[in-house]
C-alpha cells in the first residue's frame, strides 16, 4: 500500500504544480507613450511658441496629455481663430513609445525640422 501512497503524493503534487500561477512577464522596455509626450510637449512649447519663433508666431498649442485613449498628444491650431481644425497633431502610443505626426503642416516646407524637433526632444535633447 506504500508505493500507491507514494504514487498518490506525487500525482498531487504534479497537479498542484500545474494549477501554480505563472509568474507574471516583465514590464515592456522603453518610456511609456505619456514620459515621451510629456518631453517633447514641454521642449516644443518652450522653442517652437514661448520663443517667439517665427515659424510658429501664428499658431497655439493645445495639449492633450491626459488621454485615455493611451495616445498623450498634442495638437497646434491657429492662434485667435475660431477654427479649432488642427494643423498638426504629435502623439505617441504604447511602451516603448511609437511617434506619429500628421496633419497639413506636415505636407510644408517645414515638415523636415518638425520631425527633427520631435525625434531629438523625444529623445532627451533639451536645445532648441
Amino acid at each position: 500500500m506504500r508505493p500507491f501512497l507514494c504514487l498518490a503524493f506525487v500525482s498531487a503534487a504534479t497537479l498542484l504544480a500545474a494549477c501554480k500561477p505563472e509568474a507574471p512577464p516583465p514590464p515592456p522596455r522603453g518610456q511609456s507613450a505619456l514620459d515621451v509626450m510629456e518631453l517633447v510637449a514641454v521642449a516644443a512649447n518652450r522653442c517652437w511658441f514661448k520663443s517667439g519663433d517665427t515659424a510658429f508666431k501664428a499658431y497655439s498649442m493645445a495639449p492633450e496629455l491626459n488621454s485615455f485613449s493611451g495616445k498623450p498628444r498634442f495638437l497646434v491650431v491657429r492662434r485667435g481663430s475660431a477654427d479649432i481644425r488642427p494643423l498638426l497633431v504629435v502623439q505617441a502610443e504604447g511602451r516603448p513609445a511609437r511617434l506619429d505626426a500628421f496633419g497639413p503642416m506636415m505636407n510644408e516646407t517645414g515638415a523636415d525640422r518638425i520631425r527633427k524637433d520631435v525625434l531629438h526632444w523625444a529623445k532627451g535633447g533639451k536645445n532648441c
